[in-house]
């Protein structure tokens, strides 16, 4: 785990060409953020979501570029903390996860690429999300599915005027069935989102981000 946190700091990735992907990461805010999640003794499950979410914007951002990222969300620490990493941000509506993204895709050149990345995948690395939109690329409409398969963890479109985000428990077969192609890529570490105790740990094994291997470093041996 530490070597991913190393080979990130000491040699940055090289950001896909530009005008080519925008990336929309809805992130929640408030006091239900990662309401399913129980943090670990200690650690409070805010300060904990906040992390996650640094971390999988700051994978992004490296991925594409920070002018193609857009952070949609109510978490004024959020927006504060993700600031310097030099990325577009839209306050949430307040009306549910499909509506902050649409919120956030209006803000968006309408006939250029976008995908919709959730904002809890810790583990991602650049060249992971740049696999992905380079396999969705192939697709007029697409998305990933989570590490069980029945959840969504990126959603893209040769457009963002197309883009049609339903999140939300079962998406992969809502979008699937709304005619999205489902691309079940062996990128476990994109795949890997955190709602639970069970998925934290299964990220913490694949390798997390600097934030949030900060914050658990006492149950990673860092």
């Amino acid at each position: 785990m530490s070597d991913w946190i190393n080979d990130r700091t000491s040699r940055p990735w090289a950001p896909a060409p530009p005008g080519t992907w925008h990336v929309v990461i809805p992130v929640k805010g408030g006091p239900d953020a990662k309401s399913r999640l129980r943090a670990p003794d200690g650690v409070d499950r805010l300060v904990l979501a906040r992390a996650l979410a640094i971390d999988t914007v700051t994978a992004a951002a490296e991925a594409v570029g920070p002018h193609h990222v857009v952070v949609v969300t109510s978490d004024a620490e959020v927006l504060e903390a993700v600031a310097p990493v030099g990325v577009g941000r839209v306050d949430d509506p307040g009306r549910g996860l499909n509506e902050a993204v649409h919120a956030a895709l209006g803000d968006l050149p309408s006939d250029q690429p976008a995908a919709v990345l959730l904002g809890d995948v810790p583990a991602l690395r650049p060249p992971d999300l740049r696999a992905a939109l380079v396999a969705g690329d192939a697709c007029d409409r697409w998305f990933v599915p989570d590490a069980e398969g029945t959840g969504t963890v990126l959603l893209g479109a040769r457009t963002a005027a197309t883009v049609r985000p339903a999140f939300g428990s079962g998406s992969a077969t809502r979008h699937e069935s709304g005619g999205s192609t489902r691309l079940a890529l062996d990128l476990e570490r994109l795949r890997r989102d955190v709602d639970d105790e069970a998925s934290l740990g299964e990220a913490l094994r694949l390798g997390v981000g600097p934030n949030t291997a900060a914050l658990l470093a006492h149950l990673i041996g860092l």
